[in-house]
């Protein structure tokens, strides 16, 4: 077992500060894995900030002064001011971040010139944004406003602040409607605004090979969440398909469990081809398990973990589609710390209690995951910043990831172990 690398973060937490990775559906690393970007709010208010491995040296690419916008996850944020932390996303590619600021659409450069690109418009709410892989397109997936409409301090529970009445019931009740809404990344122009209704979309991702396509989910279903979770818009024949049916033609399952509405089902990832979307979640009454589509052939993968492999966590993908998770393994020997669990709970049915970075090379036909234990992440957990989303660099050489074990959250890394 390694011990962990430290990245980026106070060394001293009597005075530190929070500094975290990009979220986990975009690389924080540049292409070359030379430049890494964080956020961080080291100067009083969170800001991006692009940092040189070799050197160590950092720079500030954005000049936010006004906390937190207002967003999903973010729910006690400022309303139309401060930074959008959900909102950063990098073209590792080209080195370029975009973000949402004050509720301007923005991209900067490694070189911090900032270019406004367009707006958010009057009455809604954003969430995590996305760009194409070749760099031409940017998806902001906006809500109506009516979705998070409340007093943080007076109707928020929980360290997030977040609803005490049911979202997803909201949108339904009130026929909500969300956006899927596609900017030219040079003009800023909107090229499209696909109207998505009774949803709430959080995640947008476009398929790497094809970004006519858009993979997008319904945050936290009140009901249903092993069929609603996950969906795809074609843009040039303007359809949108349901991904993860209910059915029995599942392969790789010598377990038995079907896949049942009353599932829950999260955290879907593209791979690199565009081919195959990789998911997580639990079967209704039953074990945690792992998932994959094949767009192609619309067939399905799904591995049940051991039912002791209790812990939430998260599944990301390396360029050949081995996998990394910072939660659901444990050693047979392994005495859980008594923590307080993280009071951001979802509708997912298990504790965010994981203790372990994991290599997790999948054998699908098989039905097998191989665990290799890299190191302890010792996170907390407590709120959306402390989870450690964990993500390999472009070689696949090591893994990035964020822990709080104390007051601040910092960035660490592990070395891959491929045997």
């Amino acid at each position: 077992m390694q011990e962990r690398q430290l990245i980026s973060g106070c060394h001293d937490d009597s005075t530190g500060y929070n500094t975290q990775l990009l979220y986990f559906t975009c690389s924080s690393l540049s292409a070359d894995d030379q430049r890494i970007y964080l956020i961080s709010d080291k100067d009083g208010h969170p800001n991006v900030y692009v940092k040189d491995l070799n050197s160590g040296v950092e720079q500030r690419l954005t000049d936010n002064r006004h906390g937190i916008l207002k967003s999903y996850v973010y729910f006690d944020g400022n309303p139309g001011r401060g930074l959008g932390k959900a909102s950063v996303c990098l073209d590792c590619k080209r080195d370029v971040v975009y973000f949402i600021q004050d509720n301007l659409i923005c991209k900067v450069a490694a070189d911090g010139k900032v270019h406004i690109l367009n707006n958010v418009p009057h009455g809604r709410m954003t969430a995590f944004t996305h760009v194409s892989d070749d760099g031409r397109l940017l998806c902001v997936p906006m809500t109506d406003g009516r979705i998070l409409d409340y007093n943080p301090e007076t109707e928020g529970f929980g360290l997030d602040r977040r609803p005490v009445y049911n979202i997803d019931q909201r949108v339904q009740q009130e026929q909500l409607n969300s956006y899927l809404c596609v900017f030219d990344t040079e003009t800023g122009k909107l090229l499209y605004q696909k109207v998505v209704p009774l949803c709430w979309i959080t995640h947008v991702q476009f398929n790497p090979s094809n970004p006519d396509i858009i993979m997008f989910n319904h945050e936290w279903p009140y009901k249903d969440c092993g069929i609603r979770r996950i969906w795809l818009y074609n843009h040039s024949t303007d359809q949108i398909v349901r991904v993860r049916r209910a059915g029995e033609d599942t392969f790789g399952n010598p377990r038995g469990f079907t896949r049942s509405a009353n599932d829950w089902v999260c955290h879907e990832m593209w791979s690199d081809d565009g081919q195959v979307i990789i998911y997580h979640g639990g079967y209704a009454n039953g074990p945690a398990m792992v998932g994959k589509y094949e767009l192609r052939t619309e067939k399905y993968w799904e591995i049940a973990l051991p039912d002791d492999y209790n812990a939430y966590g998260h599944f990301t993908m390396d360029h050949q589609q081995n996998l990394c998770c910072d939660g659901y393994f444990k050693y047979p020997e392994d005495i859980k710390k008594v923590r307080e669990n993280s009071t951001d709970n979802g509708p997912d049915p298990h504790k965010k209690d994981g203790e372990y970075i994991s290599r997790v090379l999948p054998f699908w036909d098989e039905g097998r995951l191989q665990w290799i234990p890299l190191c302890r992440h010792c996170s907390d957990w407590l709120g959306q910043d402390a989870h450690p989303h964990p993500i390999y660099n472009h070689a696949g050489t090591k893994i990035f990831f964020n822990s709080r074990d104390g007051k601040y959250v910092k960035v660490y890394a592990s070395d891959v172990i491929t045997t």
